[in-house]
């Protein structure tokens, strides 16, 4: 017996159809992916990324058209529904586009991994924030496109719009804060003043920025606290960076010892102990006297790392060592304090 298409009998063939084809088609998708895994993994790994976004967009425009040839098309309430269809097509359409983009951009920085140093993280730094700003514009695009779709909403539009006054206050208020944020976030990345894994001081706080986003900062604090400083921060106010040019570091260690301190054995036993060292990396070491008041001298013991951390092991390390040699061998060079007492036939 034939149904016919008017009838909701013939609404719900349609429909099962329609997503009986969708479900054919993701099948198709899915033994295709696994036999061309080992000859083509980039489009293997392509459909499997966007795999959810296409379906719900393949379904429904499917169910849409599957209404649109049937009975609910010719109901009272068909114009509401079919409104609803579009926007659930423009929501699917750019969860798709955000897919693609997304694994474009998680593969140009899966191949900017193997660059090493400053570079790698300037590069690095410049395609997160790309991302961020690509998903960004295309999220405001497709709720842009969504609203565009009610005629309340284009007519409030106009009428802001047609409104030079409140255009201008929208775009002072913007400009002071969302865009002042997004500016700063867009010239960190491209004036290459900060990059992600670069080591800074901010605040008085020594760690690694670990994430930039469009409008802020995370810094990733040794003690695993986290400090977020709005993009502005780094554009308007000092701070410390270690690793601007290359990771290579130079420690410092002072000693406030006694005048009487063999300078030359402390000289030997430091050479000694970063000898002996793995975070060193034979690039710079010394020793040298930069002061001497007060009752004591100042021995500065200068050392250097491939990268922060080993810098701040090898100096936590020579510190040790050299202060427990001076404890065992030379407690005569510690620092102390000289009283002379007088009697009062002297004083007289």
């Amino acid at each position: 017996m034939a149904i016919a298409p008017d009838t909701w009998w013939g609404t719900l063939l349609a429909v099962g159809l329609a997503l009986g084809g969708v479900a054919v088609l993701t099948l198709v998708q899915v033994l295709a992916a696994r036999a061309l895994r080992t000859r083509i993994p980039t489009l293997v790994a392509l459909g499997r990324r966007t795999r959810p976004a296409w379906v719900a967009l393949l379904a429904t425009g499917a169910v849409w058209v599957a209404c649109a040839s049937t009975l609910p098309a010719r109901t009272s309430w068909w114009p509401a529904a079919q409104h609803i269809a579009l926007v659930a097509v423009i929501f699917a359409g750019a969860w798709l586009v955000l897919g693609l983009a997304t694994f474009g951009f998680e593969r140009l920085v899966a191949r900017e991994e193997h660059v090493p140093g400053a570079e790698g993280r300037r590069r690095r730094t410049q395609i997160v924030v790309l991302h961020r700003l690509t998903l960004v514009a295309i999220g405001v695009l497709a709720i842009g496109l969504a609203l565009s779709t009610f005629p309340a909403m284009r007519a409030v539009g106009t009428s802001v719009l047609a409104s030079a006054g409140i255009v201008s206050i929208v775009a002072g208020l913007a400009a002071q804060s969302i865009l002042g944020n997004l500016i700063a976030g867009l010239q960190l990345a491209f004036t290459d003043a900060v990059r992600v894994g670069d080591v800074v001081v901010v605040e008085g706080e020594w760690g690694r920025i670990g994430e930039i986003n469009l409008s802020y900062v995370v810094v990733y604090i040794w003690d695993e606290r986290r400090l977020v400083l709005p993009c502005s921060y780094f554009t308007s106010t000092p701070f410390e960076t270690w690793t601007r040019q290359s990771d290579k570091v130079i420690g410092i260690v002072f000693l406030e010892l006694d005048w009487r301190v063999p300078i030359e054995e402390v000289r030997a036993k430091f050479f000694e102990v970063i000898e002996a060292s793995p975070e060193w990396d034979r690039r710079s070491a010394g020793v040298v006297m930069t002061d001497a008041r007060g009752g004591v001298v100042t021995v500065r013991l200068t050392m250097s790392a491939k990268d922060s951390s080993d810098q701040w092991d090898l100096r936590c390390h020579v510190r040790e060592q050299m202060v427990t040699w001076l404890q065992r061998e030379h407690p005569e060079a510690l620092p102390r304090t000289r009283v002379a007492l007088e009697t009062a036939e002297e004083a007289a």
